[in-house]
């Protein structure tokens, strides 16, 4: 699949404003710094769609993005960003909650992580609370031209070996580089294969 238009449509922080037009949704989360934006703007095409910022956590809202005027990309705010107070990270987990178990327009969840690190306690916590929910969700593992490709292979084969401990089917995974572009179509694709499915 290639994606021809993609512009703005709104950001909140009330799930009951989000667009009720009733088209899909694919909604992208992860640690703050994990490179969400980019990854939006590599997806898309469209560089400065989702803004991006050096400093961690700065998408703070919901913001909806119409692709083709067929679906919406949702870029949700980072959990986990240690410098937030605790006011507003309760705020941000509020948000961040409220959609993903209310919204029923939500497809499928995107948990990006990142694939130089070990498994993170707060991933790992966060797709198992996914689990218990039952919220449809693949995983993105990202940042993979900064490793070798064995070093990449391995950081991300003992990711899902934590998860093989709980899980019986592993959720759909895909690489990804967004300054090489890695990982575009297979991305695209699946999201193309589910949108026919709803059909």
């Amino acid at each position: 699949m290639k994606i021809n238009s993609s512009e703005f449509v709104i950001s909140n922080t009330d799930v009951n404003k989000c667009p009720q037009d009733g088209l899909p949704e694919y909604a992208f989360i992860g640690r703050s710094n994990v490179g969400k934006s980019s990854l939006i703007n590599m997806l898309t095409g469209h560089k400065g769609l989702a803004m991006t910022s050096s400093t961690p956590g700065k998408t703070l809202l919901i913001n909806h993005f119409i692709i083709d005027k067929k679906w919406y990309l949702v870029d949700l705010p980072g959990y986990g960003y240690a410098k937030r107070n605790q006011k507003t990270q309760g705020k941000i987990s509020d948000i961040i909650r409220n959609y993903i178990l209310g919204r029923e327009q939500l497809t499928s969840l995107f948990v990006l992580i990142d694939s130089r690190l070990s498994p993170q306690k707060i991933d790992m916590e966060f797709i198992t609370w996914l689990g218990e929910n039952g919220v449809p969700f693949g995983i993105i593992f990202t940042k993979v031209d900064k490793l070798s490709k064995a070093k990449v292979n391995e950081n991300v084969e003992t990711v899902l070996n934590v998860l093989r401990e709980s899980w019986e089917e592993l959720p759909p995974y895909f690489l990804s580089s967004s300054e090489k572009g890695t990982g575009k179509e297979e991305i695209l694709n699946y999201i193309d294969q589910v949108n026919k499915s709803l059909q």
